[in-house]
């Protein structure tokens, strides 16, 4: 009988899907998977190393299972990091699997298996999984991620996504079209598709960028509703906003990470963008899709970062009135341009800024849900409130884990989408009951 394994999953949603492929290939090697890492032999963790929070919270994973005795897989983003740090400072580690290695997870076990400590981690990750990898999804039945591309070609001055996941490679329209036909037939009622940039899905593999595409393709998928995250604002071209108008099932919520407005730091982030291009992109996304919910996330107290530069950040956020906004101070992180930069900004300040733009935000969120009271709109079912009888779910202007939900009242069912009224709003959140018509 194979020994029982079970499975931590940090970071990302791209993460996740990785986690859920190592799941799938275990599985149907005869693994036994369980959820209580108490009953398991081998823990394997697939980890995130973006930022230093990420791996603080990653490392402490770790360390407690190394204390529990453990037999610890690390996988992710940290294997890919600091591979030989690791086999050295955890000797509870019995292997280590790299961002473009994860599809050998069940050699690697068998060779642990064996007696020997496993290093898989290629220098430079080139693997991408295809709708053959077998597949142990762990959201909800109803939200499926799929991952349309792996890597980035872009070389933000604060990121080290290149480092950690390679360059980007897109999959054929074909194999994202058939997973996704085959979620549908699993229940999946919502299909975020998800890249480091999805507006350059394509462009390694057919040599221009194929998101339009690949959006009218899946509309042919029995699917309601199918989002777009982390597209980047230059890449929503006419034609990509075309397909999205026109595609019955293609949702109008856009992930923009625009991460500054000041000319001057997105200079020098290495986003050079025109001085107004921001406000021009976003003219023409409204124009084009009158009914678009907007999520941006900015980074405040990047190095060379003036109050004055802030400043315009906060008029441009107010200017615009985005729906859902998400702020991070910098982050320095060894390896990348900026971390080098001389004018580094002090921490105080970097968190003062954050809670100043969340602050200036704070009332815009609000004024965005309350436009929703009085409206009836579909609602994603994925949660009962035993001690209340309500229901949780989500309305199409919020995507999972990063934006708000709605409280419903009246009678629904788990995983499937009803119409609601909305009867009420707080700056993140709304409530609302069953419609009866």
């Amino acid at each position: 009988m194979q020994p029982t394994i079970a499975v931590t999953h940090l970071g990302c949603e791209k993460n996740r899907i990785d986690t859920e492929h190592m799941l799938g290939l275990l599985a149907q090697a005869g693994y036994q998977i369980d959820s209580d890492e108490r009953l398991a032999e081998y823990v394997l963790v697939n980890t995130c190393s973006f930022i230093g929070p990420a791996r603080t919270e990653s490392v402490r994973a770790l360390v407690r299972l190394a204390e529990q005795g453990k037999k610890v897989v690390i996988a992710g983003c940290l294997a890919q990091h600091f591979r030989d740090e690791l086999l050295l400072e955890i000797p509870e580690a019995v292997a280590i699997v790299g961002t473009g290695d994860y599809h050998k997870i069940v050699e690697v076990i068998a060779r642990v298996a064996e007696g020997e400590r496993v290093s898989a981690v290629s220098d430079v990750p080139t693997y991408i999984a295809d709708e053959h990898v077998p597949r142990y999804r762990t959201t909800t039945e109803a939200v499926a991620y799929l991952k349309i591309a792996e890597g980035c070609d872009y070389r933000c001055a604060f990121c080290i996504i290149p480092h950690l996941r390679g360059n980007q490679r897109s999959r054929p329209v074909e194999s994202i079209v058939a997973e996704a036909h085959r979620l549908a037939g699993e229940g999946v009622k919502e299909l975020i598709l998800i890249s480091q940039i999805s507006t350059n899905y394509g462009l390694d593999l057919y040599g221009r960028p194929m998101l339009a595409e690949l959006l009218r393709a899946l509309g042919e998928v029995d699917i309601p509703w199918v989002r777009v995250h982390y597209a980047y604002p230059t890449g929503l071209t006419q034609p990509v906003l075309t397909a999205m108008q026109d595609t019955w099932n293609v949702l109008p919520y856009l992930d923009l990470p625009l991460q500054h407005s000041h000319p001057e730091v997105l200079r020098a982030m290495n986003r050079p963008w025109q001085n107004d291009i921001q406000d021009r992109v976003l003219d023409r996304i409204r124009e084009s899709l009158p009914n678009a919910v907007l999520r941006t996330t900015f980074i405040v107290g990047f190095p060379g970062e003036t109050r004055s530069h802030f400043e315009h950040l906060c008029a441009f956020a107010g200017r615009q009135r985005f729906d859902h906004v998400g702020v991070f101070a910098y982050s320095p992180e060894d390896g990348t341009p900026a971390a080098l930069l001389p004018v580094q900004v002090a921490e105080r300040t970097r968190q003062q800024r954050r809670r100043e733009l969340m602050k200036l935000q704070q009332p815009i969120s609000e004024s965005r849900n309350c436009l929703e009271v009085g409206k009836v709109v579909p609602v994603l079912i994925e949660q009962e409130n035993p001690a209340t009888g309500a229901w949780i779910g989500r309305s199409a202007r919020f995507a999972p884990e990063v934006d708000g939900q709605v409280l419903v009242i009246g009678a629904a069912q788990l995983n499937q989408i009803v119409d609601v009224l909305i009867t009420g709003s707080t700056p993140y959140d709304l409530r609302g009951e069953v419609f009866q018509a």
